[in-house]
C-alpha cells in the first residue's frame, strides 16, 4: 500500500508504496479501453494513487478530463461530466466532432465555438436523450483520453446512468476511472447504479484502496524521515551519527497508525503538523497528547451531526464502553429499549459511524473516531454513562475488572480507583495479559497519594512483569522512576533495582547495569538473602573488565546465601548460570545436564530459568560450532518462551535462529526477516547488533566494503558496552577483515589487537573461531611472525580437550595461514582439515573460504587439484557472494588455472548474463561503478559496459534497477 508524503520543502508530495494497486491501474490505462472503479474511504489515498498512475502511464495532462462530484442537496445533472469536458478545450479543438455533439452547446456555452450546430431538424427524443447521445458522441470523438470522475458517491442519477453506459461500451481510446466511497453510497447501491462487470476486451475492474498496514506506515515514516519532512521532525538520535534511529521511526509509525487507523491523509497531516511545530527532539511525545488529525476530526463530527436522537445516544454509549459490545450492553448503558437500540444501530451503521467488527458486536471504525465522539459528550451525560457501565459490568461473570477500573477512573473516583486498578492488574496477570497489567500498574504508580504498602506491591508486580518482557525504553524509564521514589521500602527498592539492572545489562546490552545489580544485592541481603543470591548469580555473568575471574567466587557467595534461605527459583537461576559457564568452556559433560532441566514445572520462574538455560547454551553452542544441536536447543527455548509468555527470551531465540540460518547459508530473504524482527523489537539491543553483524557479513561478501565497515563498526560499539565478550570478538574479526582488504595489515592490527587481548583476558578460546585466522594473517602481514605463532600455540593449548568444533576449525585455518610460504605441505593439510571441519559443522561459506585458501596453497604443487578446489566459486555464486566469486575468478587468472568447468558459453540475448546479474544486484543496492569494479575485480571501463547493458535490457534507469530485478524474478 502507500500514499503521498510531504516533500522536503513542504510542497509537492512524493509517493510511497501501493505497488500492486499502482501496477494494476497503470496497466489498465495503458490498455484502453479500460474501466477502473477505485473504492476507498475518505483519506485512503485514492486521488494520490490515480495521480501517480496517470504520471506513470505517461498520459499527457491535457488528455485527462477530470470532473468532481460534490455533497450538495441537488447536484446539477451531468455536472461532473460537463465540468470534465470544460477542461478539455485543447483536446476538443483538435477533434472532429459529430453533429450530435451540438446538443451540448446550451450546456457548455464556453465551448460553443468548438461545438457543431445541433441538427434540430433531425434530432429526435427528449432533451435528456439528446444530451446523453451528445456526451457519448463527443467522448467517442476525442480518441485516447482518460475520463476521471472523483467522489462518485455524490453523483446525480443522470451522471451514474451515463457512466454505466460508458462503462458497458467504452470507445476504443477511453479510460474511465471512477473514485468513490462505498460507505456513503445511497442505500448501499452500486456506484454505477447497477452491478457491473468489465465486458470482454475491456481492461481494469474494481480496485479497492484500503488503509495502510503497520509495516507500510513504518515504510512511509522512514521515507518521510529520510526525505527531510520528518527528518526535521525527529532529528538525530544521540550517538547514531545522523538521522533518526530505528526506535524513533518505529515508535512514531506505531503512534501514527493508532491515531490514523492507517489512513494516509491523516498520517500526512500529522507529519505536516510536526514539521510546522518543529518538534525535533521527541515527535512521539508531541503527538501523544495531540488532538486527532483535523481532517479526520471534521469528517467524524460531520457524520455524528447527521445522526438522529436514538443513533446519537447509541454512539455515545459505544464511545464510553470503548470496546466492541453487544446490543444488550448498549441498551443497559444507554438506558434505551432493545427496539430503540436496534434502530439507532442501523442508522449509525448506515452512516459509517459504527462498524460490526465481530458478529453482533459494535464499535467505532477507528479509535480516533471514538475519541472524537467521546469528547463531544457533555460531562454530566458522560458520567451517567460511565456509572451505568460500571453497574452493568459488575453483573457480568467473571467481572471484567480492567474495564470497571477504567470507568471508575473516568468518573474521577480517587478512593475506589487504586483498589480497582490493583485488582484488575492481578486479574490481567492471571489471564496472561501482561501488557494490560503493566499499563494498569504504571497508571497506579503515577498516583501521588498511594499508600506505601500498595506502592510497594505495585512496584514489585511491575518489576516481575518487566523481568519477562522484551526490552523497551519506556518500561526501563518507569523502573528507574520507581527506585528514585524515597517512599518505597528498601527491600522493595532492591527488588525493582535488580530487575532494572538485569534489563539494562542483559536485555539492553549495557554492562553499566551490573552496578545496579551490585547495589540491589546490598539492599536485599539483610531482609531477602535469596534475592540477594539472585543478584550475585547475575553479577557472575559479567566477563568483561576482569570480572570473569570473580565469577565462581560470586557463585559461591550465592550458594551460601541460599543455604541460609533456600529458594527453588533462585537455585534454578544458579543452575542455569552454571550450565552457561560449562558451555562457554566447551565442557563435554554439559549435554546430559540439559536433559534434566524441568520443562513442565508449575512455577513460572522455574520454566523461565529452564528457558534461559536452553537459550544461553544454544547460543553458545552456535558460537562453539555445535550448529545442529544449537538449532534444537534454540527451537525448544523459543517454544517454551512463547508458551510461558517470556517475550524477551522468545525474541532472543528468534534472533539466534536467524543467525543460524545465515551460518548455514540460508541467505535468501534473511535481510528482510532481520528487518522485520528489528521493527517488532525496536529497543532490543541484541536484534540491532546481530542485524549489523549479518548485514556487514553479507555486504563484505558482495564487495560493499563501505557498508560492511559501517555495520561492523556499529556492532563493535555495542560490543564495547556488552558484558559478554563474544560480540566484541566477532565484530573485530569482521572489521579487521575489511580493514585488511581496504587499508592493509597495519590498520587491521589496530582493530584486532584489543580483540585478542579481550579473548585472552576472558579465556574465551572456545568462542574464538572467527577471530583466530584473521588475527594470525594480520600478525604475519605486519611482519610479527612470533606473535602469529604464539597466538596459534596458545589457542591450541587452551583448546586441548574442549568440545568446540568451530574453534578447532578456526585453529586449523589459522595454522594454514601461519604455514603459508614456509611449510606448503603443512598449510595444505591444515586448510584441508579446516574445510572438512566447517563442512561437518554445516557452514558452507566458511568451508568455501577454507577451500579457496587450500586451492592457493596447492597452486604450485598440483595445479589441476587447485583448479578443482576453486570450485568454492560455485558455492559463492549460490550464496550470492558476488565479490568472493569474482575473487576466485581473479585467482584462477593469476595462477593460470583456467575457467571453472561449465556447460559452455552461450548468448543471453535480452536476458541478463550471470555477470550482468551480479552487476545489476550491486547497482540495485546503490553501489557506485568504482565500488562495483573493486568488488568484482573488474576494470571501471568493463563495469560501465555491463551497467549500460543492464539498464538497456531492463528498460529502466539506475534508481529503478532493484525493483525491475524483483519484478523479473517474480
Amino acid at each position: 500500500m502507500g500514499c503521498a508524503v510531504i516533500g522536503r520543502d513542504g510542497g509537492a508530495p512524493g509517493f510511497v508504496g501501493r505497488r500492486r494497486e499502482l501496477a494494476q491501474l497503470v496497466g489498465a490505462v495503458r490498455a484502453a479501453p479500460a474501466v477502473v472503479l477505485v473504492e476507498g474511504e475518505a483519506g485512503a489515498g485514492k486521488s494520490a494513487l490515480v495521480g501517480k498512475a496517470l504520471v506513470e502511464s505517461g498520459t499527457p495532462g491535457e488528455r485527462v478530463l477530470t470532473g468532481r462530484c460534490h455533497p450538495v442537496a441537488a447536484p446539477t445533472p451531468y455536472g461532473p461530466l460537463l465540468d470534465a469536458l470544460r477542461r478539455g478545450r485543447p483536446v476538443l479543438a483538435a477533434a472532429q466532432l459529430p453533429p450530435s455533439a451540438g446538443a451540448l452547446r446550451a450546456w457548455l456555452p464556453d465551448l460553443a465555438d468548438l461545438l457543431p450546430e445541433e441538427d434540430t431538424a433531425g434530432a429526435g427524443g427528449d432533451e435528456r436523450y439528446r444530451l446523453t447521445q451528445g456526451l457519448l458522441a463527443l467522448l467517442g470523438a476525442l480518441g485516447e483520453v482518460v475520463l476521471l470522475v472523483e467522489d462518485a458517491q455524490w453523483a446525480d442519477r443522470g451522471t451514474r446512468e451515463l457512466l454505466l453506459l460508458l462503462a458497458r461500451d467504452p470507445h476504443p481510446g477511453l479510460s474511465l476511472v471512477v473514485t468513490y466511497r462505498a460507505e456513503e453510497l445511497p442505500d448501499g447501491a452500486p456506484v454505477l447504479g447497477a452491478a457491473y462487470r468489465c465486458p470482454p476486451g475491456v481492461s481494469g475492474g474494481p480496485l479497492r484502496v484500503g488503509p495502510l498496514e503497520r509495516a507500510e506506515v513504518l515504510e512511509l515514516v522512514r521515507t518521510a524521515l529520510g526525505s527531510g519532512s520528518a527528518g526535521s521532525v525527529a532529528g538525530p538520535v544521540p550517538g547514531s551519527g545522523a538521522g533518526p534511529g530505528p526506535g524513533t521511526a518505529s515508535a512514531l509509525a506505531a503512534l501514527l497508525y493508532d491515531r490514523s487507523g492507517g489512513l494516509p491523509a491523516a498520517i500526512v497531516e500529522d507529519l505536516a503538523l510536526l514539521q510546522e511545530d518543529g518538534h525535533r527532539a521527541d515527535p512521539v511525545a508531541a503527538l501523544s497528547g495531540a488532538e486527532p488529525p483535523r481532517g479526520l476530526r471534521e469528517a467524524v463530527t460531520e457524520r455524528l451531526a447527521g445522526l438522529g436522537g436514538q443513533a446519537r445516544t447509541v454512539t455515545e454509549a459505544v464511545a464510553v464502553l470503548d470496546e466492541p459490545v453487544s446490543e444488550e450492553l448498549i441498551a443497559e448503558v444507554a438506558a434505551l429499549s432493545a427496539e430503540q437500540v436496534s434502530a439507532g444501530l442501523v442508522e449509525a451503521l448506515r452512516a459509517a459511524v459504527l462498524d460490526e467488527p465481530a458478529p453482533a458486536r459494535y464499535a467505532f471504525r477507528r479509535e480516533t473516531a471514538r475519541q472524537v465522539a467521546y469528547r463531544r459528550i457533555p460531562g454530566p451525560t458522560r458520567s451517567a454513562l460511565h456509572r451505568r457501565a460500571v453497574e452493568a459490568l459488575r453483573a457480568r461473570e467473571p467481572q471484567p475488572l480492567a474495564r470497571i477500573a477504567a470507568h471508575t477512573r473516568a468518573l474521577g473516583d480517587r478512593n475506589a480507583w487504586p483498589q480497582a486498578a490493583e485488582a484488575a492488574a492481578e486479574q490481567a496477570v492471571e489471564q496472561g495479559d501482561t501488557a494490560a497489567a503493566g499499563s494498569l500498574l504504571r497508571e497506579l504508580l503515577a498516583e501521588a497519594d498511594l499508600t506505601p504498602e500498595r506502592r510497594g506491591r505495585a512496584a514489585r508486580a511491575l518489576s516481575g512483569l518487566a523481568a519477562n518482557a522484551a526490552y523497551d525504553a519506556a518500561s526501563t524509564e518507569v523502573l528507574a522512576d520507581i527506585i528514585a521514589d524515597p517512599r518505597l521500602p528498601v527491600a522493595d527498592r532492591g527488588e525493582v533495582r535488580l530487575t532494572l539492572g538485569l534489563r539494562v545489562a542483559v536485555q539492553g546490552g549495557d554492562r553499566d547495569g551490573f552496578a545496579l545489580i551490585e547495589q540491589a544485592a546490598d539492599e536485599l541481603i539483610a531482609e531477602r538473602p535469596a534475592r540477594a543470591a539472585r543478584a550475585l548469580v547475575a553479577l557472575a555473568m559479567n566477563e568483561r573488565d576482569g570480572e570473569g575471574a570473580a565469577a565462581w567466587e560470586r557463585m559461591a557467595k550465592a550458594a551460601a546465601a541460599l543455604e541460609g534461605e533456600p529458594d527453588e527459583e533462585v537455585a534454578a537461576a544458579y543452575r542455569a548460570t552454571r550450565l552457561t559457564f560449562q558451555a562457554r568452556e566447551g565442557d563435554p559433560e554439559l549435554w546430559p545436564e540439559l536433559d534434566r532441566l524441568p520443562r513442565d514445572a508449575s512455577s513460572p520462574e522455574l520454566v523461565r530459568q529452564t528457558t534461559r538455560a536452553l537459550f544461553n547454551v544454544g547460543d553458545i553452542a552456535m558460537e562453539t560450532g555445535h550448529d545442529r544441536r544449537a538449532g534444537r536447543l534454540l527451537t525448544e527455548s523459543r517454544a517454551l518462551a512463547r508458551q510461558a509468555a517470556i517475550s524477551y527470551l522468545e525474541c532472543y531465540s528468534r534472533i539466534a535462529l536467524l543467525r543460524l540460518d545465515g551460518l548455514a547459508g540460508r541467505w535468501q530473504g534473511l535481510e528482510e526477516r532481520f528487518e522485520a524482527l528489528g521493527t517488532e523489537y525496536p529497543d532490543v539491543a541484541m536484534a540491532r547488533v546481530e542485524r549489523a553483524m549479518l548485514f556487514g557479513r553479507l555486504a563484505a561478501s558482495r564487495g560493499r566494503l563501505a557498508v560492511a565497515r559501517a555495520e561492523f563498526e556499529s556492532a563493535a560499539r555495542y560490543g564495547e558496552r556488552e558484558s559478554q565478550v563474544t560480540a566484541a570478538i566477532r565484530a573485530a574479526a569482521g572489521l579487521g577483515a575489511v580493514e585488511l582488504l581496504e587499508r592493509g595489515a597495519e590498520a587491521a592490527a589496530v582493530v584486532l589487537g584489543p580483540a585478542v587481548a579481550i579473548l585472552r583476558q576472558a579465556g574465551a578460546w572456545a568462542r574464538g573461531g572467527e577471530l583466530l585466522p584473521i588475527a594470525v594473517e594480520v600478525a604475519r602481514g605486519v611482519g610479527d611472525e612470533g606473535a602469529a605463532r604464539h597466538l596459534t600455540e596458545e589457542a591450541a593449548e587452551a583448546l586441548g580437550g574442549a568440545d568446540a568444533p568451530a574453534a578447532h576449525a578456526g585453529l586449523h585455518q589459522a595454522r594454514g595461514v601461519l604455514l603459508e610460504g614456509t611449510d606448503p605441505g603443512g598449510a595444505i593439510e591444515s586448510f584441508h582439515r579446516a574445510r572438512d571441519a566447517w563442512r561437518e559443522i554445516g557452514r558452507p561459506y566458511e568451508a568455501a573460504k577454507a577451500e579457496e585458501r587450500l586451492a592457493r596453497a596447492l597452486a604450485e604443487r598440483d595445479p589441476q587439484t587447485a583448479a578443482e578446489r576453486l570450485a568454492a566459486e560455485a558455492t559463492y555464486n549460490t550464496l550470492g557472494a558476488a565479490s568472493d566469486a569474482a575473487r576466485c575468478q581473479h585467482v584462477r587468472r593469476d595462477l593460470g588455472l583456467g575457467r571453472m568447468a561449465s556447460p559452455g558459453r552461450r548468448g543471453y540475448g535480452e536476458a541478463l548474463s550471470p555477470r550482468e546479474r551480479q552487476v545489476a544486484e550491486l547497482v540495485g543496492q546503490g553501489v557506485s561503478n568504482q565500488d562495483i569494479a573493486q568488488a568484482l575485480f573488474l576494470s571501471p571501463r568493463t563495469v560501465e559496459h555491463h551497467v549500460a547493458s543492464v539498464l538497456r535490457k531492463l528498460g529502466v534507469g539506475r534508481k529503478d534497477v532493484a525493483e525491475a530485478l524483483t519484478e523479473s524474478e517474480g
